[in-house]
């Protein structure tokens, strides 16, 4: 599909404010290339995809002395969630009504247990310094990292690193695919997951990835929550998206796929 026939009606009525869509993420690759995994949806809408802010990852806050000082301060959330993940959201937000943000983490298996409590942290983050925000904030998981997507895209892998790595598309889900960096890792020795990320990433398409409804369904929440953006400002039409994603039928993630 050629980029001019994603893109959306470009008539003045039909056309709307550029919808901005910032990320907070928690990974250094993320950092450095993830608005390019976005780039299908940058050709079919008005809209861009750019990193506000690169912070750590967060867990439960499951210390009584740390609950109990942060209650003493008056505080709802710690000092640094407000810092590096609250101001930059709203800075964002604050400055035009379509602006939107995504928190963006990794759900290693072990982080699946507490995935409420760090769910809850994030949203947190975001709505106490700018309670204001309603759904124009959102924070979604990669699971359960984002090199568990290359798995169902095989040739965007060969195609950057220029070898045979994977013998095909993973045919279960691959979210549920425990340690794919470290597969990869056995599959290409010397893999680095920021220089092959940079490669391999810009040659994901997603529609490829969400084929099948069955699989992926906290990356398929997150790509929900984006076209509801987009179509909410008009930016994105029922007619450009012919089925992608699998969105009215595919499997999604509860927790995320409320916001």
């Amino acid at each position: 599909m050629s980029p001019a026939s994603l893109a959306p009606p470009t008539s003045a009525s039909a056309r709307r404010a550029h919808c901005s869509f910032g990320l907070i993420v928690t990974g250094k690759g993320e950092r450095d290339f993830l608005p390019q995994l976005f780039g299908v949806l940058m050709l079919a809408a008005g809209c861009s995809f750019k990193v506000l802010a690169f912070t750590g990852q967060r867990g439960a806050i499951t210390s009584p002395r740390k609950q109990l000082r942060m209650v003493g301060t008056g505080k709802t959330i710690p000092d640094r969630d407000a810092a590096e993940i609250g101001l930059p959201a709203r800075r964002h937000l604050l400055a035009a009504p379509h602006h939107f943000v995504l928190l963006i983490d990794d759900l290693e298996s072990n982080r699946r247990l507490q995935i409420g409590e760090i769910f809850a942290r994030y949203r947190a983050a975001l709505t106490t310094l700018c309670p204001q925000v309603g759904d124009r904030a959102g924070v979604h998981f990669f699971a359960n990292m984002l090199e568990a997507y290359y798995f169902a895209h095989s040739a965007a892998v060969h195609q950057a690193l220029g070898r045979l790595v994977l013998p095909g598309d993973w045919l279960g889900d691959v979210e549920e695919i425990e340690h794919p960096k470290n597969r990869l890792k056995e599959l290409h020795p010397g893999f680095d997951e920021r220089a092959a990320g940079a490669k391999i990433v810009p040659l994901l398409d997603l529609r490829h990835i969400l084929a099948n409804p069955a699989t992926c369904a906290f990356l398929r929440s997150l790509m929900a929550w984006c076209v509801k953006q987009l179509r909410a400002h008009g930016q994105i039409y029922d007619e450009a998206l012919p089925g992608w994603f699998q969105l009215p039928t595919g499997k999604r993630a509860e927790l995320t796929d409320g916001q």
